[in-house]
């Protein structure tokens, strides 16, 4: 274990380091936790090492906000339009249907949590080792992230805190002499700084994945958003060895008919997948570059004897 020493803010890059990958996650983001198992499965079949770093996301500036009463069940305070409310119920929604498949609770949070103290505790961590040894198996790191992660989105954790997360490193057998002062101090200075250079970078939310040694051969693939472009950045950081793959989420191969059919079922049945033949409801927008990417695709699925009903969104 390094010794730990002051960090030099103009030392780190949002977009640079040393490892070939940089992985940006919040707590506070289902989508994070859900792409921390597979990027780490990725970079163990590749034998590769990660820059793991915290960005803080600002949801109330483009979802709104809402608080839970002590119940947790109905909402007490929030300012969110319709639009707003229908793309965080569908996102917990699709968090919930893959969550299923690795026996992952996500429960929906009871506010809008600020999730800086959890980011300098990753930052109080990572100064205590090099980066490889931040990415081994049963690191500090990775124990801090398990050890966070999963009783947070089971609502077990008061991420605002400070003694919460003091608890959590004690839990993990991290040092913890100087660490009340670092969080109030020096690693909040440092937390404030990455957050604003890393926006002022493009980075705007989580999981990001930043390849460094990209720009200088491909600028196009330096910055991937999103657990689905797994598959395209394990090509890219194993030497593009054939054809470059399309976004996917890669299914455990140890996942077992029970749990797909309660992934396909929660929180409620899609009326479509009673129908004989099977049947698809796509909505589409002639404007959406999504849309016309996802065309063939979709369209493949006729071999596999499921029909397409097209409905219009403008």
């Amino acid at each position: 274990m390094s010794d730990n020493s002051t960090t030099n803010i103009k030392e780190i890059s949002p977009l640079k380091s040393e490892a070939p990958i940089i992985i940006y996650i919040d707590l506070k983001s289902p989508y994070a936790y859900l792409s921390i198992a597979p990027a780490r499965q990725m970079l163990t079949q590749l034998g590769l090492i990660a820059d793991w770093r915290p960005f803080v996301l600002d949801i109330p500036s483009y979802l709104g906000s809402a608080k839970l009463d002590r119940g947790g069940k109905k909402v007490t305070k929030q300012n969110r339009t319709e639009e707003q409310w229908s793309g965080v119920k569908y996102a917990y929604f699709d968090c919930r249907r893959y969550a299923n498949l690795s026996n992952k609770t996500i429960r929906g949070t009871v506010k809008i949590w600020n999730t800086d103290l959890p980011a300098i505790g990753m930052l109080w961590l990572k100064s205590f080792a090099d980066l490889e040894e931040q990415s081994s198996q049963g690191s500090m790191l990775e124990r801090y992230i398990d050890a966070i992660f999963e009783p947070f989105w089971k609502r077990e954790l008061d991420v605002e805190d400070l003694s919460v997360i003091l608890r959590v490193l004690e839990q993990i057998d991290a040092p913890t002499d100087g660490f009340l002062p670092y969080a109030q101090g020096e690693g909040a200075t440092l937390n404030t700084w990455l957050q604003e250079s890393a926006f002022n970078k493009g980075i705007f939310g989580v999981p990001t994945f930043i390849l460094p040694n990209e720009p200088a051969m491909d600028p196009q693939h330096e910055k991937f958003f999103g657990r689905e472009h797994l598959p395209r950045i394990s090509w890219l950081l194993d030497g593009r060895k054939g054809p470059a793959p399309d976004v996917a989420y890669h299914l455990n191969s140890e996942v077992d008919d029970e749990a797909l059919a309660k992934c396909a079922a929660e929180p409620r049945m899609a009326p479509e997948l009673l129908v004989t033949p099977p049947q698809l409801t796509t909505f589409f927008d002639f404007k959406s570059p999504q849309s016309y990417l996802a065309l063939q695709g979709i369209l493949a699925l006729k071999g596999e004897g499921i029909s397409v009903n097209w409905r219009p969104f403008v």
